[in-house]
């Protein structure tokens, strides 16, 4: 049984409470609005109200909070016009609000491609384990990892050789591969046993595509996604004075976050989520990438 893990990510909340704003704050703008026209009209047709306000301009107010509702209503609809497609950089550290988020609907569907995807991995690997306990309206899970295929030379990751050359290097390949292949394995396992209760139908898949890890891509529900590009020429060492490697670092790797928002931003979501697709379907499968869904 995998580890249950409590907590909530900040972003998700901060992302509910904007959405919340957005949806209530207009209405109670406009309930504002017309608040003060009906009750500029009644008060210039109904004597009493008239003279509980007396002194006040009741027709002319009316009129005037009229203007500014429709002039409200169209300054909103030019905002969302040219509202921006992104919505700003994250931090690779904040995918658990993403994964949260998308745990929440009824067909769950993550796909990434990059290096290890070890961040995501362990973001989606606790919320699996919650589906036991909670599962709330989820029922369909599928994850797809798209990974370098390791068992080919590679220019990064790489040791680093005379003149900074990068040196092909089997063993840290395999080092790489081994962690795939572990993350691969321990969502199988989940997968199994969530698909085993009769109540889930999960697959967690990991391809192969050739080439180095270049672009860092996570897609959530179809509906949101995150890019950036990583640290090619960042460097590490396993141990103290030994050889170094270059190695990107995925989890400290900025994205910009694409979601459905308005025509332009829709379009750019649809184009990464195809352009995903099309990869997938070119990738190998290694003998160890595939859980057996239900």
């Amino acid at each position: 049984m995998p580890e249950r893990v409590n907590g909530s990510s900040g972003s998700s909340v901060s992302r509910r409470l904007r959405g919340f704003q957005e949806r209530f704050e207009p209405l109670v703008t406009r309930l504002f609005l017309a608040g003060i026209f009906v009750t500029g009209l009644v008060a210039q047709f109904i004597q009493p109200v008239g003279d509980a306000l007396e002194g006040k301009a009741f027709l002319g107010g009316a009129l005037l909070s009229l203007v500014a509702y429709v002039l409200y209503d169209a300054v909103r609809e030019l905002s969302s016009s040219v509202r921006q497609p992104t919505r700003g950089l994250v931090n690779s550290s904040e995918l658990g609000g993403f994964v949260n988020e998308a745990f929440r609907a009824r067909k769950v569907e993550i796909s990434f491609l990059g290096y290890t995807g070890e961040t995501l991995y362990h973001e989606v690997y606790r919320s699996l384990g919650e589906l036991f306990d909670n599962p709330g309206s989820t029922r369909t899970v599928v994850v797809r990892m798209l990974v370098p295929d390791f068992g080919q030379p590679m220019t990064v990751p790489a040791r680093v050789g005379p003149d900074d050359r990068p040196v092909d290097d089997p063993a840290f390949r395999n080092r790489m591969l081994r962690q795939c292949r572990e993350y691969s394995g321990i969502l199988s396992a989940v997968a199994d046993s969530l698909n085993g209760t009769g109540r889930f139908v999960v697959e967690c898949e990991y391809r192969c595509y050739p080439g180095i890890p270049r672009d860092k891509i996570c897609i959530f529900n179809r509906a949101h996604v995150l890019h950036g590009l990583y640290d090619v020429s960042a460097r590490k060492r396993l141990e103290h004075m030994g050889p170094e490697y270059y190695d990107p670092k995925g989890y400290t790797t900025e994205l910009n976050v694409w979601s459905q928002e308005g025509a332009t931003a829709a379009e750019a979501v649809s184009m990464w989520v195809k352009h995903f697709d099309e990869l997938w379907a070119l990738s190998s499968v290694p003998n160890w990438g595939r859980s057996a869904a239900a």
